[in-house]
């Protein structure tokens, strides 16, 4: 259970952090947890996938549905079996990620963005900006004076 103490230990052992701010349900799956940073009020859904050796930075507010998949490593296009690239992802203050979200390598989900079900997010995400699709295009603006904390 996502609240049992041993749980909520091995997360804390993995990341290297007290996690009194942050609910992570499981299953979860995380590489690499000392390159993972998180804000306040962070919530990530069930069945999420970090590949995290590049980097990847949840700001307060955070919310993720489930199946959240975030890579931050690569293979070269040439050189695939013995070059990696690797690209931080960041996602900004109080960002929404839908369901079965997949997001690329150096990418950066900009604040109060929401990103649609199912995209796969290969470029920035613009603040207030609502994408989806694959790869994920802006639909449309958010109203910044609308959002609330």
């Amino acid at each position: 259970m996502p609240d049992d103490p041993s749980y909520v230990g091995y997360l804390e052992e993995l990341f290297g952090r007290k996690l009194d701010d942050v609910r992570i349900l499981t299953p979860f799956t995380c590489d690499f947890g000392n390159t993972v940073k998180f804000g306040k009020g962070v919530f990530i859904n069930h069945s999420a996938i970090l590949s995290a050796s590049g980097g990847i930075e949840f700001e307060d507010g955070v919310m993720a549905a489930p199946g959240l998949r975030i890579a931050t490593i690569n293979h070269d296009v040439n050189e695939r079996h013995t070059k990696y690239t690797y690209g931080k992802v960041t996602v900004k203050k109080n960002a929404w990620l839908g369901l079965n979200v997949t997001i690329c390598p150096g990418v950066t989900i900009g604040e109060y963005a929401v990103v649609g079900a199912g995209a796969v997010v290969t470029k920035d995400v613009p603040a207030y900006a609502v994408v989806g699709g694959v790869p994920a295009k802006v639909i449309k603006m958010l109203d910044p004076a609308e959002q609330k904390e």
